[in-house]
């Protein structure tokens, strides 16, 4: 027996064949080829080394034993890896990182995206919730809110924009200091509340005031001391009246921008404003008249409307302001035009008592270096008897639009005007020179019939 185990293991050595040794039957995938055994002397070292690769692909099949290639990157990751460089939620690196709930009052929502806003909007509350230390934005319009307090704000010293709009709150309920404290506030909206006064005191950081849709009657006289940094301030839908204004109050925010003052009780033009003023908004008031140099104090004035007024007779030069691009004095009782500065772009006439409209007292003179920009006019609801002179073309040869609409007759009727006069069509190369506000003369167009309401070929869009 001895003599012929000898006999077979030498002719396996003079075979130079591979023995595949299947580890695991039914997967052909998993097995481990071992060269076959050369001589009888290194038997046992290979014996060894076949028991070694044998717990090796134990070892690797069954950590890939239920892979799925097809989920290369869907891995969830090891709850218990812990990166080399850890995210501290007291050091700043630049990044933004979630907010643990309880940096955020319970009734109120703080998105992961914008940790520094707190969302408590249209949620019925009754109170101002906690504001915590790191916020900088609170919205929380649209609640039944009616006092504020100091407690609320307590941690809040980064708080940058608060919104209170839509409430219930009232003057008597807001604690005095209760904004003053906030250093960093740069824009507060009460409007649509119940406030009988303006709010005071108010921290000097404040850009944006929002005051609209109120019953505020009373200004103190220091009320606005201090706002050195606001430039907008929205006191429509009041009940403003002249004396509340005498005192020049408004000249001492130098930095004011836009004003609006429209629905209240004026009956005169508001005294003393900044020369900082850009956006000027008196609609829906009595005001009856405008003072004769009224406006040379205003030389940034770029929009003015004074919509259903009182005006009467105006002065011919009072507009001349070199910035004004929109004039908005429609629902008057104007009955005569006025000059139009250069670079007015926009002119609402309608619902005046305007019969004729002179185009020499609009443009006196014609100079072909410094056109004007004159590009839409609205003049229905008057008492136009005949169409603007085709002159018009000559002193503003950017304009494209002309609004006749419906006039009014004598008898209380009305009617529509036989427009039928010359009517541009401008390309779109004359439409970039006018976004540009190239100065020249624009092409000339064809004659045609237009429509009775419309002089030109673009329709009047009518503003906010």
């Amino acid at each position: 027996m001895k003599t012929k185990a000898n006999s077979t293991d030498g002719q396996e050595d003079r075979k130079q064949t591979a023995l595949r040794i299947p580890l695991f039957p039914g997967r052909p995938h998993h097995e481990v080829l071992i060269l076959s055994q050369r001589t009888k002397e290194n038997m046992g070292f290979l014996s060894t080394v076949c028991v070694f690769f044998f717990f090796l692909g134990v070892k690797v099949y069954c950590q890939y034993e239920n892979y799925q290639w097809d989920e290369d990157y869907d891995e969830e990751p090891d709850d218990d890896y812990q990166p080399e460089f850890q995210m501290r939620q007291n050091v700043d690196y630049g990044v933004s990182f979630y907010q643990h709930p309880l940096g955020c009052a319970s009734e109120c929502f703080c998105p992961p995206n914008f940790p520094s806003s707190m969302y408590c909007d249209n949620r019925k509350l009754q109170t101002i919730p906690h504001i915590p230390a790191h916020i900088q934005q609170v919205y929380l319009q649209f609640n039944e809110i009616e006092a504020v307090t100091t407690d609320s704000f307590i941690n809040a010293t980064h708080l940058k924009e608060i919104n209170l709009s839509h409430n219930k709150i009232k003057s008597r309920k807001i604690e005095h200091g209760v904004f003053a404290k906030l250093s960093n506030l740069v824009q507060l909206h009460l409007q649509h509340n119940n406030l009988e006064e303006f709010p005071f005191p108010l921290p000097k950081s404040l850009e944006r005031l929002l005051l609209g849709y109120n019953e505020i009657s009373r200004l103190q006289t220091n009320a606005m001391d201090g706002l050195i940094n606001l430039t907008m301030l929205d006191l429509c839908y009041n009940h403003l009246d002249d004396p509340m204004l005498q005192e020049k109050n408004l000249a001492k925010m130098e930095k004011l921008m836009q004003l609006n003052l429209c629905n209240n009780k004026l009956e005169s033009m508001p005294p003393g404003l900044p020369s900082s003023l850009m956006y000027l908004s008196l609609e829906n008031n009595s005001i009856s008249s405008i003072p004769e140099n009224y406006f040379n104090e205003l030389p940034k004035l770029h929009a003015l409307r004074m919509s259903h007024n009182q005006l009467r007779d105006i002065p011919y030069n009072i507009f001349n302001l070199s910035n004004l691009i929109e004039l908005n004095v429609g629902h008057n009782k104007l009955k005569q035009v006025f000059y139009i500065p250069r670079n007015l772009e926009h002119l609402y006439l309608e619902n005046n008592e305007i019969e004729n409209i002179n185009i020499t007292v609009m443009c006196p003179s014609v100079d072909p270096l410094y056109y004007h920009h004159l590009t839409y006019i609205r003049v229905d609801q008057n008492k136009l008897k005949e169409p603007i002179s085709s002159y018009i073309f000559l002193c503003f040869p950017h304009i494209h639009s002309i609004y006749y609409g419906e006039q009014r007759s004598t008898n209380g009727q009305t009617i529509q005007l036989k427009t039928q006069v010359l009517g541009r069509l401008q390309d779109d190369a004359d439409s970039e020179e006018h976004d540009d506000r190239h100065e020249g003369p624009e092409q000339e167009g064809t004659e045609e019939n237009v429509d009775p309401h419309y002089y030109g070929s673009q329709e009047w869009q009518e503003t906010i």
